[in-house]
């Protein structure tokens, strides 16, 4: 017998009938009703909050990768681990690695759809404004640098390319900087030292998202990474000279690094992975001890973007089956039910009920047991995510689809795992019926 064609042959009459025969039904039986539906309640909860942690998680990752821009090679200069000769070593007390200026002058020449280029050179050290100090970076660099990397002026502005050309002493610093050296004082046009160096503040920047966390620059993880103070490379230079000398707890180092970082931008997305394989090769050719890395933020996109996939393929599977589990605890109990009222059944027959009469009243109860439960489920899914918010201050989205296809699911599964006990009630035998005890 097909349960559609059941229902469609059933006067509005007999429908209503039946629901509030169930409605008794269940209602007699309360706790065991809101047991029997607390497994679809789970069910559908898990649906909603699974997805919306892990589209949360996966909306920071991707946020966080495009901050750094999508036609962007980031190249950077990495320490190498493996060291020179003992002899080498001994001729020679200063460190070189990493990116140079032939790297860069190769890029350019040889790499078709380079648009734009961002130097930049990098010293960590200690950085005052009168007896505050922060063990922060320097970074000098471009005057594009805050367009190439999605980083907005907060206050004030950014130094300009006469400024660069001119090797005029002034610096941006980050919020987090900003907020630790002048926690009570406008930093605007007033000056910080690093070792015997002085620069006037001109402007303050967001925080770098990948160091503090967050996009907005919110402050809320000042890392020592978040601490940050740019100036014109070219005044970097005039200052600290090519070599980098580095003093601390009675130990010296001498680095000559060209190039930190090196930002490359491709005119044509299209073309940023054939760049970016281009730009490997020429590294590779002239870095024989490794000592660089680079990122390619458009491939770590579309890596974020196969990993949300297998994330929600995972998270769908444990709420199907939980969703499952929910549906075969609905079987269970109406067949159950099914064997208590087997008396009843028959006497229903007896006074002229159909078959289908039965059936739409086994079926109008496992409906309304997985309806209830889903609407139970939709709730809690749509709460959970809002506290994990609240309390872990961790990004969840919901989906607008997701409380309407958990809902969905949970009807279905209802009226999937109900049709077996309501026509094994159906095909019962009148007579054998009337005389169960």
């Amino acid at each position: 017998m097909n349960p559609l064609a059941t229902l469609r042959g059933l006067s509005p009459f007999r429908l209503k009938r039946a629901v509030i025969l169930g409605l008794k039904s269940l209602w007699m039986h309360r706790l065991r009703s809101l047991l029997t539906a607390m497994g679809i309640v789970f069910g559908v909860c898990s649906v909603i909050a699974m997805l919306a942690i892990g589209e949360g998680a996966s909306h920071e990752a991707q946020q966080q990768i495009k901050e750094l821009g999508s036609e962007n090679v980031i190249l950077r200069s990495v320490k190498p681990t493996n060291k020179t000769t003992a002899g080498e070593q001994e001729r020679s007390l200063i460190l070189e690695y990493g990116i140079t200026y032939r790297d860069l002058s190769q890029i350019q020449a040889t790499v078709p759809g380079v648009s734009v280029t961002v130097p930049s050179r990098v010293i960590k050290d200690f950085i005052w404004n009168e007896a505050r100090s922060v063990d922060g970076t320097t970074l000098g660099t471009v005057p594009w640098f805050p367009e190439m990397r999605n980083r907005s002026i907060l206050r004030g502005r950014y130094f300009t390319e006469l400024e660069m050309s001119g090797r005029i002493p002034v610096c941006v610093l980050s919020k987090s900087l900003a907020r630790h050296l002048f926690p009570l004082t406008e930093p605007l046009g007033d000056t910080v030292r690093i070792q015997n160096s002085y620069f006037r503040v001109i402007g303050v920047i967001q925080d770098d998202p990948a160091a503090a966390g967050s996009g907005e620059g919110d402050g809320k993880s000042d890392t020592s990474e978040a601490m940050e103070m740019m100036v014109p490379i070219s005044t970097l230079s005039d200052h600290f000279g090519e070599v980098i000398f580095k003093y601390r707890s009675g130990s010296f180092e001498a680095e000559k690094v060209q190039f930190h970082e090196v930002t490359v931008r491709i005119d044509d997305p299209d073309r940023v992975m054939a760049a970016a394989e281009a730009i490997r090769h020429i590294l590779a050719r002239n870095h024989k001890q490794g000592d660089y890395a680079m990122v390619v933020p458009l491939d770590l996109l579309r890596r974020a973007e196969r990993t949300k996939q297998i994330f929600n393929i995972v998270l769908g599977s444990i709420a199907a089956i939980s969703l499952l589990v929910g549906g075969i605890g609905i079987m269970n109990i109406m067949l159950a039910t099914v064997t208590e009222r087997t008396r009843e059944i028959g006497i229903r027959r007896a006074l002229g009920a159909k078959r289908k009469d039965i059936v739409v009243q086994f079926l109008v109860e496992t409906v309304m047991l997985s309806g209830a439960g889903g609407l139970l489920g939709v709730a809690l899914g749509l709460a959970i995510p809002l506290l994990i918010t609240h309390f872990a201050n961790m990004v969840t989205i919901i989906q607008f689809w997701a409380p309407a296809l958990a809902f969905t699911i949970s009807v279905v599964t209802g009226v999937l795992f109900g049709i077996y006990p309501a026509f094994r009630a159906a095909g019962m035998n009148p007579v054998e019926a009337l005389r169960h005890e």
